[in-house]
């Protein structure tokens, strides 16, 4: 070990941590409402003991030549030696993956604070580390240069040192942006810009945001950090949550959620930290997070395919989580649709852009959650209803979307033909589409070879953008049928100007502008035309790109993508979102160093170096489903009203 490495275990590792991943996990009941629950407490710990620890480990240095892997001051590196804490947690322990600190061939590191360092892939992780001046004065002295603490930020320190690889950089800024909780990493914060100084919510842990991150993390053999999001959050989402007096249903997991530090009641000398929740009540616009769940039912499948760790989803606890998503998202409402019914803003694009009623990007996430759910749940007699109309809907959504969100160049001439104002059970256009609807953009976008599946229907209405993620992720989900989404494909190849040009991927095509965008987003200024979420470019998208494009053996297409990104993400410091049609400039109120930028680079070089691990992802149509939506479409439409029919023929 060399002199700066070595240093640098002992100041950011070796004080011992006596909570382990598990320990808020075992007796707390997902009933329990209390404010702060999983609480952790820490005490100072006397100079000499540091001192002590400190000699101890100098014992082991050897000189050698190192580098700095992007070690910052921030969010837990602002303590100096003096006023290192220990962190023990007053939550009782639980079962635990493993019993004592090991360290296994892929890296992934398991906590018992008796015997050795937690490390990550040989890198010290830990919330108990220098600050930002120590470090600094460490390896100016390695490098024969002067001390000064006014050199600038650490990330000005990382861009000096050298890097192996792109690669290389992202994984050390991905896990600088790692969030603890009782000693133990739960997530990663959405941004750690050094450039801002006003964070907004920027330092929490998103659940949207961190998908990406859990990916990354699993595809690398890291599975605590997935582990422990997925039970923290799933304590949350039985939280007591009202805002002006209301309460929404039980299953609603939070947007997002920080780690506060604050006094513990009657020690003076003690603090300890609690998790506290955003379920949308902060939030600008006060949206409640649609996806949320959804993405979590999904990470769930992916930890236990990918880790063989079946216990998380078996556990009793996260089997109730998974109904009580399940149960919000089916109940019984006044639509007539099986899409989920939303406001605008509830998910990925969570400002004012006219995606309220049902969003593709809902309707694929909830088909995929199903399906995940469907996998995950135990047979038990308990859970027979809610499979069988799992099953129902999963049936009527697939012909939903298949039939009535479809466009190509055939369906649109066919749009351009309705009858309007038809009166019937048997109508062709069902939704009373009017077919000056069509935009002249559209006339003129549309390729030959290729189509999309719609961004939102409702009656009279048809929003003819195209929408990334939406799509994307019905080819992942397989709510889109293969011959649509290599359709999908082919117009992303045909339309690449478009879609990626300078820097992939446009979140949805085209942008709004002048008075529709006046009217549409009620002139927001952060949503301008081919700005933030109004046709702006997301990097993170890259991931997305990459699953669909494997699953459908077309992986050049990513790969493609990913070379782009290559040439200027890491040297524009990895920005939120590129602004203009082209993606050229650095968006305007874009976030530096954004966590899901990196992570979202990270799972498409993981995945296209073994496309074979993109199967912890993708969810195959079933054998049952597609007979089920044969007979669908076979049925005669003319059906007389009157008493429901108890046996329906297309549940599976």
């Amino acid at each position: 070990m060399g002199t700066f490495e070595a240093v640098l275990q002992v100041f950011c590792g070796a004080v011992p941590r006596l909570c382990s991943t598990d320990s808020c996990f075992g007796k707390c009941s997902p009933a329990i409402s209390s404010k702060y629950r999983g609480k952790c407490t820490k005490r100072r710990v006397s100079r000499d003991m540091q001192m002590q620890l400190l000699s101890s480990g100098m014992q082991q240095i050897r000189t050698g030549n190192y580098r700095l892997h992007g070690i910052r001051s921030g969010l837990f590196g602002k303590m100096t030696v003096g006023d290192s804490w220990i962190l023990s947690c007053k939550c009782e322990q639980a079962e635990s993956i493993s019993g004592s600190t090991t360290k296994d061939e892929n890296g992934t590191w398991f906590v018992d604070s008796t015997k050795k360092f937690n490390t990550i892939n040989n890198v010290v992780n830990s919330p108990n580390g220098l600050g930002f001046q120590d470090i600094q004065e460490l390896k100016q002295e390695k490098e024969g240069l002067p001390a000064n603490g006014t050199n600038g930020t650490v990330r000005d320190a990382f861009h000096k040192t050298s890097i192996d690889s792109l690669e290389d950089e992202a994984w050390d800024l991905l896990r600088e942006s790692m969030v603890y909780y009782c000693g133990s990493p739960v997530g990663t914060i959405a941004a750690k810009d050094p450039t801002s100084s006003n964070t907004l919510n920027y330092d929490q842990v998103f659940i949207r945001d961190f998908i990406p991150s859990g990916i990354a993390f699993l595809l690398k053999g890291e599975y605590d950090i997935v582990r422990n999001f997925i039970l923290h959050t799933l304590q949350l989402q039985s939280w007591e949550k009202t805002m002006d007096c209301h309460s929404p249903g039980q299953g609603l997991m939070p947007a997002s959620f920080k780690v506060r530090t604050v006094p513990l009641d009657g020690d003076e000398s003690a603090t300890e930290e609690v998790l506290d929740p955003d379920f949308g009540e902060a939030a600008i616009g006060r949206v409640a997070p649609v996806d949320s769940g959804l993405w979590w039912i999904i990470l769930l499948r992916a930890y236990g395919k990918c880790s063989g760790d079946l216990s998380v989803q078996e556990r009793v606890d996260v089997q109730t989580g998974i109904k009580m998503i399940l149960r919000l998202c089916i109940a019984d409402g006044f639509d007539m649709f099986p899409t989920l019914l939303v406001t605008d803003g509830s998910c990925m694009i969570d400002r004012r852009m006219g995606i309220h009623g049902h969003p593709l990007e809902i309707q694929a996430l909830f088909y995929s959650a199903l399906l995940c759910a469907r996998e995950m749940l135990a047979p038990e007699d308990g859970s027979a209803d809610l499979i069988r109309a799992l099953n129902n809907r999963l049936v009527a959504l697939s012909f939903h979307i298949r039939e009535y969100y479809w466009v190509d160049l055939r369906k649109l001439n066919e749009i351009y033909r309705y009858k309007t104002e038809e009166y019937s059970y048997d109508a062709v256009n069902k939704f009373n589409i009017y077919p000056d609807q069509i935009s002249s953009w559209l006339v003129e976008w549309m390729p030959n070879k290729g189509g999309y599946l719609i961004g939102n229907l409702q009656p009279a209405h048809m929003d003819f953008r195209f929408f990334s993620l939406g799509n994307l992720w019905s080819v992942v989900s397989s709510i889109a049928t293969t011959d649509q989404s290599h359709a999908i494909l082919d117009l992303i190849e045909t339309k690449w100007g478009d879609l990626v040009a300078d820097m992939p991927f446009k979140i949805c095509y085209p942008a709004l502008d002048g008075q529709e965008w006046q009217i549409i987003t009620g002139s927001d200024p952060k949503n301008t035309p081919w700005s933030y979420h109004n046709g702006g470019s997301w990097p993170t998208l890259l991931w997305q790109l990459t699953v669909a494009c494997i699953k459908m053996d077309r992986p050049e297409i990513a790969a493609k993508a990913v070379e782009i990104a290559e040439k200027r993400i890491s040297r524009d410091k990895w920005p939120e979102y590129y602004d203009t049609k082209r993606g050229r400039f650095v968006g305007k109120q874009a976030r530096l160093f954004q966590t899901w930028s990196i992570a979202g680079y990270l799972v498409a070089k993981l995945l296209l170096a073994d496309p074979s691990k993109a199967k912890i992802l993708i969810t195959e149509e079933d054998s049952e489903l597609v007979n089920a939506f044969s007979c669908m479409i076979g049925a005669n439409p003319r059906r007389k009203r009157g008493r429901k029919n108890l046996k329906q023929t297309y549940i599976v």
